[in-house]
């Protein structure tokens, strides 16, 4: 049942993306229902933009789009974190049972979704925040690259149609998204390489997207990024959860001295 669960979801995942791969020019006339998504959102960017300046309408609709989002990406977060923290306790588990017979992987499965319910762990619920986000994400991204009245106009140094000139946005783009990567997987009680690649793949990645990308874009990634940082150290502050990690393992350090010490007393008084 679960693994039908994550074909359909891929299913609908690859979908979407298709369906969102257009590049042809998004206008009032377009009658494609994604396209009509599409120009809505141009429309309140434009709407936002005080003065005529797209690049505020860009910040601003950014920001209300991952305010109002917020409790979805935080779900996401939340689970990739107990998943996270979970892995120990499976490996443990793995090394249980590492039988490749059917009843070794049936004893694994059952103890493992035992595992998951006394932790609180649901494997697909960060799937579901992804479905729910990813449509606007994409409607975001391709009002900013397919309508034309986006992709024109100045913002401080930038033309909105061209690259930044300084790479100041390709930068600030990269450094938002290193710090917000670097950020979640601060706090994990156990790390494993491939988390400690993509901390420094995903800056150099976006880093050559916006060199590439209009600035627009660009624009939009710093925001975004820089908004995951503030929320992350709000809702999840790793130092905070690494804090309270420790005081609960001093604690129980503590704990166990406690009785260390009571069972010696016990055995002078014996004596």
């Amino acid at each position: 049942m679960k693994k039908k669960s994550k074909i359909a979801g891929l299913l609908l995942l690859s979908s979407l993306v298709l369906t969102a791969c257009g590049t042809s020019e998004v206008t009032s006339q377009s009658t494609d229902l994604w396209e009509k998504f599409v120009y809505f959102f141009a429309e309140t960017i434009r709407f936002l933009s005080f003065n005529g300046s797209t690049g505020i309408g860009i910040i601003l609709f950014t920001i209300i789009i991952r305010t109002v989002l917020l409790p979805v990406f935080q779900i996401q977060m939340t689970s990739s974190r107990k998943m996270q923290e979970a892995q120990p306790h499976i490996k443990a588990l793995q090394a249980k049972y590492p039988g490749k017979d059917m009843e070794s992987r049936n004893l694994l499965a059952t103890e493992t979704q035992k595992l998951y319910k006394e932790l609180g762990v649901n494997p697909l619920a960060s799937f579901i925040p992804l479905f729910v986000q990813m449509p606007v994400l994409i409607a975001l991204y391709q009002a900013l690259t397919r309508v034309a009245f986006l992709r024109t106009g100045h913002f401080l140094w930038l033309n909105l149609a061209e690259t930044d000139p300084y790479y100041i946005l390709p930068v600030l783009a990269a450094l938002f998204t290193f710090l917000s990567t670097w950020l979640n997987n601060k706090g994990l009680a156990e790390r494993n390489g491939a988390m400690t690649v993509m901390t420094y793949l995903m800056p150099l990645m976006i880093f050559w997207f916006a060199l590439t990308f209009s600035s627009g874009v660009a624009l939009y990634w710093t925001v975004s990024n820089a908004y995951q940082v503030g929320q992350t150290l709000v809702l999840s502050n790793p130092f905070k959860m690494i804090a309270e990690r420790e005081a609960k393992l001093n604690a129980a350090r503590e704990q166990e001295e406690k009785k260390k010490r009571a069972f010696r007393k016990a055995q002078k008084k014996k004596k």
